[in-house]
């Protein structure tokens, strides 16, 4: 098992149904975790839109993280920001932000991939275009192998 496995045991990470995020949620699938808050204009904006269509292009299984810093969010929160009644995408919710700390993330948006042999091959921040090609990169040299 990958060592970052592990620290999912410790970090109280629960979707909007109150299921934690445990470690058979990775196994054997090309992960995209996207470290997020509401109020981050970049992570709304752009980043969770270009999360869908990643996983809608390259059919990768993608992981919402909404870290709270100040305040906690509920359920209503986090589906105020999608225009769809129900979630495209898997949400989880990090309280006091431990998982964020955990992976040593830069600022929101942040992402993870990780290859269906578990590995973490990209830790990026940001949502600007160059972010996002190296993503795209990432991915495409990952279906080449």
């Amino acid at each position: 098992m990958a060592d970052w496995l592990k620290n999912f045991e410790n970090i109280k990470d629960v979707d909007l149904n109150k299921h934690p995020l445990e470690a058979e949620f990775f196994k054997g699938k090309t992960t995209l975790v996207l470290f997020y808050n509401n109020d981050c204009l970049g992570c709304t904006g752009r980043a969770i839109p270009f999360a869908y269509e990643l996983k809608e292009e390259y059919g990768i299984q993608v992981i919402l993280i909404h870290s709270n810093f100040s305040f906690s969010v509920n359920r209503i929160d986090i589906e105020s920001i999608f225009s769809t009644p129900e979630l495209p995408l898997d949400v989880f919710i990090d309280e006091n932000h431990y998982a964020y700390d955990q992976f040593q993330c830069e600022g929101t948006p942040h992402w993870l991939l990780i290859d269906k042999s578990l590995n973490i091959t990209q830790s990026i921040f940001g949502s600007q275009p160059n972010a996002q090609n190296r993503i795209i990169y990432s991915l495409a040299e990952m279906k080449t192998q």
